[in-house]
C-alpha cells in the first residue's frame, strides 16, 4: 500500500452545527484542571463517583501539521503515574450524558445506575477505570466541535492524527508512558488506523466491533451504494469548518480506487497486543471485525465473540473485568494469568434460550469443524448433501419486496454450524443487464418457524415493534450477504475458498441469456440446530433485514425484471459452511 497520502483525496462540505441542547455536562469551553470529589453525581440516574477524579479539561494538543485539537483527561488523584486509555471519535467529548444518548441507552434497557455519566458515547467509563488506576482521554478529533481543521471519516489520515495524540499523552508527567486505545464502533475503527501508524507509546488496543474496510463494509457493501445510515451518521460530524462527504465520494468513486484504499488500514503494520470483540449480528461491523482479527500481524491477539449487542456487552461488569486483566498485563506488567486466556472465545447461538458463550478455541472456526457444501435444488426448494444430477431453475420478481426463492434442509441429528458461510449461485437476469442479489441464512424450528432473539436487555412490546421489519442490530435474525452481479470479479490475492473477496475494480454487465457463477460472502455464524430443526437459505432482490437502526431507511436495490437461480448439473449452486456433530 502506498505510504504517500494526498491531501486532495476526498470531498468536503460544511460541517453540521450543534443542535440546541445537544451537549451534556461540562460542554462549556473551560480549560484548566478541577477535581471531581468521590460521591460526585452527574445526575440522579447515574452512579456517584467511587473515587475522586482529576479532570484536565480542554487540553490543547498540536498535530504534526500545526492543527490544534482539544481533549479532556480524567485521571486518578495523587502523584502515581498511570497508563491512559484513549477513546477517539467525533461524537463530542462532553456528550456522553446528553439526552440523545441517555435516552437511547435507556430505551435498549441498559442500567444507567451502573454508569457515571462521564463516559463519552461508546467509550470506557472514567469512573470505573480511574478507580482501577487508569486515566481516560476523550478527544474531539480534527474539525469536531472546537478542534481546528476539517473532519474526515475513517482513514489513514485519521490514523496519523491519532498517532500524534498517543505520543502527546505518552510523555505527560502523570502518564506511565503506556497508552492504550479503547471503545466501540467509530472508537474501534479508528484503532485499526492508529495502530497501523505504530506510535511508540501505544502498548495495546481493544477494538470492540468496528469496520476495517469502509468501501466493502459500509458505504458500497456488495458493490452498490448503501447510504441511509451514512446520511444519518453524517449529522454527528459537528464543527465550525468542513466535513468529508462520504455520500458524494461514493457517487464519484463507485469502484475501489486510491480514495477507498486510504480507508483500509495497513493490517500488516498492526503488531501490538489486541483484545478484539465481535458479534454475528452487527449490521455494520461484523465482517470488518473478523477480517481485522484474521489479518493483523499481532502475535498477541485475542478474539471474543459475544451473543448480544455491543453496548450492553461493552459495559457488562464481567467483560470490563476481563479487559482490565488484559490491560493490567500489557500496560502494568501484571503476571495475572492473562496469557492462558484462550485465543478465541465464541458464542454458539441456540435462539431458544440455550446459547453457549465463551466457548474456547484456538481459531475460528475451530479446527474440528468440517467444511460442507449443501447444494440448491430448485425443483424441491431444498438444500441437499449432493448436487442434483439434472439442471433446474427458480426465479422471482426482482422488483417486488416479496420476490424470493428459498432452499431448506432439515437436520436429522443435533448439528452445529460455525464459521464463514458463502454461496455460489449460477444467476441469470431476465429483462435487465445487472442484478442486486441478497442472500439470507436463518434457523427454523421443527415446525418451520424462523427463530430470532433480542440482542439488548429490553425485550418489551416497544422493542418488538421497533425490530419487526428492521433494526437487526438489536435482534438477531440470521446471516446475510449481498452483491451487485456486475462487480462479481474476485480479488484472487485476497480471496480464500472460505471467504470470497471481490475486487470491485470493474463493471461486467450481463448479456441476454447469460448465466454466470457468482460467489457471495456472508456474515459469520455459530448456530446450534437440534434434531428436526431446519436451515433455510433465501435468495432475493430485497434486503429483508431492513434498516440498521429503528426508523432508518432500507438500502435501495436497483433491480428490474426477474432473477433466475440455476441449480444442478454443471450449474450446481451451493451453500458452503462448516459443521460438526456436538461431542464428536
Amino acid at each position: 500500500m502506498d505510504n504517500q497520502l494526498s491531501d486532495d483525496l476526498g470531498v468536503f462540505v460544511p460541517a453540521y452545527r450543534e443542535p440546541e441542547g445537544g451537549q451534556g455536562l461540562f460542554a462549556a469551553f473551560e480549560p484548566g484542571t478541577r477535581v471531581l470529589p468521590a460521591g460526585f453525581r452527574v445526575e440522579p440516574r447515574f452512579a456517584p463517583l467511587p473515587v475522586a477524579i482529576v479532570m484536565d479539561k480542554d487540553v490543547t494538543v498540536t498535530l504534526r501539521d500545526g492543527i490544534t485539537i482539544y481533549v479532556d483527561v480524567l485521571r486518578p488523584a495523587g502523584d502515581e503515574k498511570v497508563p491512559v486509555l484513549v477513546a477517539w471519535s467525533p461524537y463530542g467529548k462532553s456528550r456522553g450524558n446528553a439526552a440523545q444518548y441517555v435516552d437511547l441507552l435507556s430505551l435498549l434497557g441498559l442500567d444507567l445506575s451502573k454508569l457515571s455519566g462521564l463516559e463519552k458515547f461508546e467509550a470506557p467509563d472514567p469512573a470505573w477505570w480511574v478507580a482501577r488506576g487508569y486515566a481516560v482521554c476523550n478527544p474531539d478529533p480534527r474539525g469536531s466541535y472546537r478542534s481546528e481543521g476539517d473532519i474526515r471519516w475513517w482513514s489513514r489520515f485519521e490514523g496519523q492524527d491519532y498517532h500524534d495524540l498517543i505520543e502527546f499523552l505518552g510523555v505527560q508527567d502523570w502518564c506511565s508512558g503506556k497508552v492504550a486505545t479503547c471503545g466501540n464502533s467509530w472508537l474501534a475503527i479508528s484503532q485499526w488506523f492508529a495502530a497501523a501508524e505504530r506510535p511508540p507509546h501505544l502498548a495495546a488496543i481493544a477494538p470492540w466491533e468496528g469496520m476495517s474496510d469502509i468501501y466493502r463494509d459500509f458505504i458500497m457493501r456488495g458493490g452498490f451504494p448503501d447510504t441511509p445510515f451514512p446520511r444519518e451518521l453524517a449529522k454527528s460530524l459537528v464543527g465550525a469548518n468542513m466535513r468529508e462527504d462520504l455520500i458524494v465520494e461514493a457517487e464519484q468513486h463507485p469502484l475501489m480506487d486510491a480514495l477507498w484504499k486510504t480507508k483500509i488500514p495497513a493490517f500488516e503494520n498492526i503488531d501490538v497486543p489486541a483484545y478484539i470483540v465481535a458479534s454475528y449480528s452487527q449490521s455494520i461491523h461484523t465482517p470488518g471485525t473478523f477480517r481485522a482479527w484474521r489479518n493483523i500481524a499481532s502475535k498477541d491477539k485475542w478474539l471474543r465473540v459475544h451473543n448480544t449487542m455491543e453496548w450492553p456487552d461493552f459495559y457488562d461488569e464481567a467483560h470490563q473485568a476481563d479487559l482490565l486483566r488484559f490491560y493490567d498485563h500489557f500496560l502494568k506488567g501484571a503476571e495475572n494469568g492473562w496469557r492462558e486466556t484462550p485465543r478465541v472465545r465464541f458464542s454458539i447461538l441456540d435462539l431458544e434460550g440455550n446459547d453457549r458463550v465463551d466457548v474456547p478455541a484456538a481459531e475460528f472456526p475451530p479446527g474440528d469443524f468440517e467444511q460442507k457444501r449443501l447444494y440448491l435444488d430448485a425443483d424441491a426448494g431444498a438444500l441437499a448433501a449432493h448436487a442434483p444430477a439434472d439442471q433446474a431453475k427458480a426465479s422471482y420478481d426482482a422488483e417486488s419486496e416479496d420476490g424470493r426463492v428459498s432452499f431448506t434442509i432439515r437436520v436429522e441429528e443435533p448439528t452445529e454450524f460455525v464459521g464463514y458461510p458463502k454461496v455460489r449461485l449460477w444467476l441469470e437476469a431476465v429483462g435487465s443487464d445487472d442484478m442486486d442479489v441478497f442472500v439470507f441464512l436463518q434457523k427454523l424450528d421443527v415446525l418451520g418457524t424462523p427463530l430470532e432473539q433480542f440482542n439488548v436487555p429490553n425485550h418489551g412490546p416497544k422493542m418488538e415493534a421497533l425490530t419487526r421489519n428492521g433494526a437487526a442490530i438489536l435482534k438477531y435474525k440470521g446471516s446475510n450477504g449481498r452483491l451487485r452481479v456486475s462487480t462479481r470479479r474476485l480479488d484472487e490475492a485476497l480471496s480464500t475458498d472460505a471467504i470470497p473477496v471481490h475486487a470491485f475494480d470493474r463493471v461486467e454487465k450481463l448479456a441476454p441469456g447469460q448465466v454466470v457463477p457468482v460467489d457471495i460472502d456472508m456474515f459469520p455464524v455459530a448456530l446450534a440446530l437440534g434434531a428436526g430443526e431446519q436451515l433455510r437459505l433465501i435468495v432475493t432482490g430485497f434486503h429483508i433485514l431492513g434498516g440498521v437502526f429503528p426508523g432508518r431507511e432500507n438500502v435501495t436495490a436497483d433491480n428490474h425484471g426477474r432473477h433466475v437461480v440455476h441449480t444442478g448439473g454443471d450449474r450446481a449452486s451451493f451453500l458452503q459452511l462448516t459443521a460438526r456433530k456436538p461431542g464428536t
